[in-house]
């Protein structure tokens, strides 16, 4: 019996098909369930967003135990390093390189001729093969390349130490008789090929690609490219119906535990198919961080403006002089104060308004079988107004109650919390920036909870904002 191989792409084209980002939840999730499903490979898209993206690669390596953890990589060698170190503590890690070989896609993608693209597929492979021998190299579109061209880029992926290469009809335009005919003739040209893995990427565009990925087997393909739920490309519960009723008399098996696939799929629907909130407050991004500026005591006021317009402040002189003056309280205590204190300080002496917007009350609930819910309850000019709302996580869920009472969404520019005392009833402290018509407001909160905390600092930076424009 032979055994065809279903790595299952859901995670690398999720972000492609929906109209909001998978939460860090979202995705861990997934991956969890597609292990349980006995899929032979997780494919992880390149790394986006950072420290974040890194951060979500390296928890999924945590609960993915039996099938392979294949981390894509972009189009540089850093790249294929930050994609490593994302991944190598799964049980089974691999790097993906992904390059076109179309003409089309090389200078649309890369802005390269076919000779340089060669040399890129060279060294990304040869980077990635330094790191661990599982590699994985995919041609894109490679139904629409040069024959001569395709067979080069190929044998350049091989030579460098690619053990697993894919073939990719992104434009989903044969029929399956040209597929099997396709992967014949790849087989024959590419010598190579026969002690690496075969795999295809079939898009689903004419609605033939579990006829293709079948065809392409019969050919010799042992490796097919799946999604969890309809993504333009052959769905997993598809391809294992035509296994389940062909496979034996073709002598063909998997490794999927085809009686939980339903089930599964159908868990996976609501989170894959249902759009996140698109007015969220995270969805513009957190900033990670302005540069670390540290300044000291004999530092003067001019110096100090200079940094505090660095971080994006545009205040008034009173203002200035009123954080120069916190400032010089801190720095005479103090070796230097770093960017993240002149935030804080910035936050509690800056812009100090009556408060429009008054915190009455709020009730959060969260778990890990449940989404995060907030129901909070303002005053303003002596009337009460609730907002109920779900969110990724409790913060999220709670500045989108706010927004809404308020029926407005700000862009939250930057968002930190961290300890101000310690212990069991330690006291948390949250920064919120918040941008409005280009103009950056901050605010500060303090609570003996990191959301009462976050929820005030939001508050906070919400006065200034309503203040100043009424």
């Amino acid at each position: 019996m032979k055994t065809v191989k279903i790595f299952d792409i859901t995670l690398r084209e999720a972000d492609r098909n929906r109209a909001a980002a998978l939460s860090f939840k979202e995705r861990v999730e997934i991956a969890r369930t597609l292990d349980r499903l006995q899929v032979d490979a997780v494919e992880l898209p390149p790394i986006a967003g950072g420290k974040a993206g890194a951060l979500s690669n390296k928890t999924i390596s945590s609960v993915v135990n039996s099938a392979r953890l294949s981390a894509a990589a972009g189009l540089t060698e850093e790249s294929v390093e930050d994609a490593w170190e994302s991944v190598k503590n799964a049980r089974k890690p691999v790097l993906h390189i992904l390059l076109p070989a179309s003409a089309v896609q090389m200078e649309y993608l890369c802005h390269k001729k076919a000779p340089a693209m060669l040399e890129l597929a060279k060294t990304l492979v040869a980077k990635a093969r330094y790191y661990t021998e599982q590699v994985e190299f995919s041609a894109l579109d490679a139904t629409r390349a040069e024959p001569a061209v395709l067979y080069q880029l190929l044998n350049a992926a091989l030579d460098a130490g690619a053990k697993t290469v894919t073939l990719c009809d992104s434009a989903g335009i044969m029929t399956p008789g040209e597929c099997a005919e396709f992967i014949r003739t790849v087989r024959e040209n590419v010598p190579a090929l026969e002690r690496a893995e075969l795999g295809v990427e079939l898009s689903n565009n004419l609605k033939m690609a579990v006829a293709c990925a079948a065809a392409a087997v019969d050919a010799g393909a042992e490796v097919v490219k799946t999604t969890i739920t309809p993504m333009d490309l052959p769905t997993t519960k598809a391809f294992a119906a035509y296994m389940t009723a062909r496979g034996e008399s073709k002598g063909l098996c998997c490794n999927l535990r085809t009686t939980e696939l339903a089930r599964a799929a159908g868990q996976l629907k609501w989170m894959l198919e249902t759009q996140r909130s698109s007015g969220s407050p995270f969805d513009s991004g957190v900033d990670q961080g302005a540069p670390t500026i540290c300044l000291t005591a004999g530092d003067d006021i001019g110096e100090m403006i200079k940094v505090v317009r660095h971080l994006g402040y545009d205040l008034s002189e009173e203002d200035n002089a009123r954080v120069y003056e916190a400032f010089q309280r801190i720095a005479s205590k103090k070796h230097f104060v770093s960017t993240r204190e002149l935030d804080a300080i910035v936050a509690s002496a800056a812009m100090q308004v009556p408060p429009v917007y008054r915190i009455a009350n709020y009730v959060i609930t969260c778990g890990s079988a449940t989404n995060a819910m907030a129901s909070l309850t303002l005053e303003k000019d002596g009337e009460t107004h609730q907002g109920v709302c779900a969110g990724d996580g409790p913060i999220d869920a709670a500045f989108l109650a706010i927004e809404q009472i308020i029926g407005h969404h700000y862009e939250l520019a930057d968002y930190q919390i961290q300890t101000v005392t310690e212990g069991r009833e330690a006291m948390g402290s949250a920064l919120v920036k918040l941008r409005s018509n280009g103009k950056l407001y901050s605010g500060n909160g303090i609570s003996t909870d990191v959301i009462g905390a976050s929820i005030r600092a939001y508050i906070s930076a919400l006065n200034k904002i309503v203040y100043e424009e009424s």
